[in-house]
């Protein structure tokens, strides 16, 4: 340990008698550390910030629309009474159906109004977010057909100010609801840009009293066993014989759209880190091409040193260790850049998805390991070639 501590001074004193040069050399390390960290660190925080935040409306099951672009649309819109005669058809796949529906109202309290969208729910699909105040929807809302919402508190703040709304009574589009619950803030502008974070929920048995009309889509939830493949088939199976062979349906799988987007950001996330890595490539040439020029300039040195009995593991531990310190010196300097730069790219974050925790364990590790790997790979030549010199040769140099 003594001996490798006097390396390590040594090569301390090498780096700082050449300070200027090594400063320049480790302008690669710098960038190509701090780049792979903020990458790292801004893509992960967004994809777990995103995930979360769509993962906090719950499982939303799968849904079954009729595809616009067919020949003729119209013969094909799902109808209300269609949901009965699937679950009869193909009920041992399901855990649960309902209709969906999706419209904007006009709401009206105490003299205020606002506008805003309107979903119909169950017991079994409402959003999991917090609830604020009130109470949750309940089956018996469903099967009496209650004139009941829950609002969000963007859109109680809206509407009611500094009032409780709940047990008020607003006027939702064509009829009177009262309001039995009051969603907490979601805190995300992302889902407030399109707004997902100011809307109502009321029962799907009540919006389909005040529009009797085709349902927008069906919200499916698999049985346990049953895959989405085999319910959406069965499913467009039935709706095709309601409404004749030619009809098409599209099926969406929310599930599956999250992990293919996580998916995509970490491709996303892979391809700029390469981007890094050309510079932690272009960091270690620049680091062999140093020692080598260390090397020639230290000849005698290294002559002298092997004439008084250092080995060639001596010598070569001692250009290695050089070639590391230069390494981990610029990741260390890098690796805070790009920490940095991941806490502003969190703000914005945050800002747009909510909370979005960032893996430092992971950003850190990923640091050290790559300035290691680059000193090691790239000192590795160097300073073989130093510990196989002819000490004769060396001192006459």
């Amino acid at each position: 340990m003594t001996r490798l501590g006097a390396y390590v001074a040594e090569a301390f004193a090498a780096i700082w008698r050449n300070r200027s040069r090594s400063i320049l050399t480790m302008l690669g390390m710098i960038i190509g550390t701090s780049s792979i960290i903020a990458v790292l660190g801004v893509s992960k925080a967004a994809s777990t910030g995103i995930t979360s935040t769509l993962s906090s409306f719950g499982d939303q099951g799968i849904t079954i629309a009729t595809d616009p672009n067919q020949d003729d649309p119209r013969s094909a819109a799902i109808q209300y009474r269609d949901v009965r005669t699937i679950s009869s058809d193909v009920g041992s796949m399901l855990s649960y159906i309902e209709p969906s529906y999706l419209r904007t109202y006009k709401l009206r309290w105490n003299g205020k109004s606002t506008t805003t969208s309107v979903a119909s729910a169950s017991p079994y699909s409402q959003f999991t977010f917090t609830m604020r105040a009130g109470r949750r929807m309940e089956e018996s809302d469903v099967t009496a057909g209650a004139h009941i919402c829950l609002i969000t508190s963007e859109l109680a703040a809206r509407l009611f100010n500094e009032t409780s709304p709940i047990g008020e009574i607003i006027d939702l589009g064509p009829i009177r609801c009262t309001v039995v619950g009051e969603y907490s803030e979601v805190k995300s502008s992302l889902f407030s840009s399109i707004g997902a974070s100011d809307f109502a929920l009321i029962p799907y048995t009540t919006f389909h009293e005040i529009s009797p009309g085709p349902v927008d889509s069906l919200t499916v939830y698999a049985a346990p066993g049953a895959t989405v493949n085999d319910v959406s088939d069965a499913i467009d199976g039935v709706l095709r014989r309601l409404h004749g062979p030619h009809a098409v349906y599209v099926t969406q799988d929310t599930t599956a759209q999250i992990g293919t987007f996580n998916t995509v950001l970490a491709v996303i996330a892979v391809g700029l880190s390469a981007i890094g890595g050309v510079s932690l490539l272009v960091a270690g040439i620049g680091i062999m091409n140093i020692m080598l020029v260390s090397v020639t300039e230290r000849t005698r040195e290294i002559g002298l040193r092997k004439a008084i009995g250092a080995r060639r593991g001596d010598v070569a531990l001692q250009f290695l260790l050089e070639a590391i310190l230069l390494s981990l010196i610029g990741g260390g300097i890098g690796m805070a850049l790009g920490f940095l730069a991941t806490l502003g790219g969190y703000s914005a974050i945050k800002s747009v998805v909510g909370e979005a925790p960032i893996p430092w364990l992971l950003i850190m590790s990923v640091a050290v390991g790559f300035s290691m790997v680059v000193g090691c790979v790239f000192g590795t030549y160097p300073a073989i070639r130093a510990s196989r010199m002819d000490p004769i040769a060396a001192l006459r140099a």
